[in-house]
């Protein structure tokens, strides 16, 4: 969905940095040979997550919803040089095909996979976080917050997807649209939460930043 008139949008995309060729040929290939490719983080979002990561500079990553591994090469671009990134996912089918790009690039050393719920898996990680990066299913955004949220360094980063969901978040809510109203709560969560101060960016499905105070 465009927020800005698509010419407008068109601007800005030829007026930011370009996307690196290995994620363009992840991408051809996620639309050549996955279901759903439109889950791809895309070109542009992943430039602002790169830069996003490189502004931060963490050392530790956990990303929650990995499909192709697009956005997880964009993050891996911000690590420190002895950083690692976490990501788990649930498609087992889908773990070589990401396992293929992240070697392929210079941060694979730096990937650790996890396949499986990430409700279980969180708890199990022993260790804090700088960045996170909510891209799963949308239902349990809550429930990722507070699993999460205590793993997060003092100053650290909370980056949640979609959170404007195709505009569904201002309009009427239909009784079974269960992503949509949580999507709502969400939204509601990290403004009130004083743990965290947020800002909305409505890039592409919209992008919420939220760092821990």
């Amino acid at each position: 969905m465009f927020f800005l008139p698509e010419k407008l949008d068109e601007y800005v995309v030829s007026h930011s940095e370009a996307e690196p060729e290995l994620l363009q040929q992840l991408t051809r290939e996620t639309y050549q040979k996955i279901l759903q490719p439109i889950m791809l983080s895309g070109p542009y979002q992943g430039r602002v997550l790169s830069m996003i990561s490189k502004l931060i500079g963490p050392k530790t990553i956990l990303e929650l919803g990995t499909f192709t591994g697009y956005a997880t090469l964009c993050l891996a671009e911000g690590l420190q040089n002895d950083g690692e990134i976490h990501t788990i996912d649930v498609n087992e089918e889908l773990v070589d095909f990401q396992r293929k790009y992240f070697d392929k690039s210079p941060y694979g050393h730096q990937i650790h996979q996890h396949l499986g719920s990430a409700i279980d898996i969180i708890p199990t990680l022993d260790q804090s976080f700088d960045l996170v990066f909510i891209d799963a299913d949308k239902p349990n955004y809550v429930n990722y917050f507070h699993a999460v949220i205590d793993k997060l360094n003092p100053g650290g980063i909370i980056l949640s997807d979609n959170v404007l969901w195709h505009g569904k978040v201002i309009e009427p809510l239909k009784d079974k649209d269960y992503s949509t109203k949580a999507l709502l709560e969400y939204n509601t969560l990290l403004r009130n939460d004083k743990r965290v101060e947020t800002v909305v960016l409505p890039i592409r499905d919209g992008l919420t930043i939220s760092r821990k105070i």
